[in-house]
């Protein structure tokens, strides 16, 4: 799936304002997002741009970036399981 087109988005620039789950997916957004009432689940993964921070070559700093990635695949296969 070719996700190149996309951008993260900020609150209000969503079309809706009540939502269903709020879910969070990093540290910063624990800390740092708007309450919102309603049913919220935070799950932390590590900063990828920080882990691969001292890499020492190109193909060091792709892994902590496909860590996180499969980690955030597998994290939101198991949600509709966990909701």
């Amino acid at each position: 799936m070719d996700i190149s087109s996309q951008k993260s988005k900020t609150v209000d620039e969503l079309p809706v304002r009540e939502f269903d789950w709020i879910i969070t997916l990093c540290g910063h957004a624990n800390e740092n997002c708007p309450y919102f009432p309603g049913k919220t689940v935070h799950h932390g993964f590590d900063d990828p741009p920080q882990c691969a921070s001292e890499a020492k070559n190109e193909e060091e700093k792709l892994i902590p970036y496909r860590r996180v990635r499969d980690e955030i695949r597998d994290f939101v296969a198991a949600l509709p399981d966990s909701l």
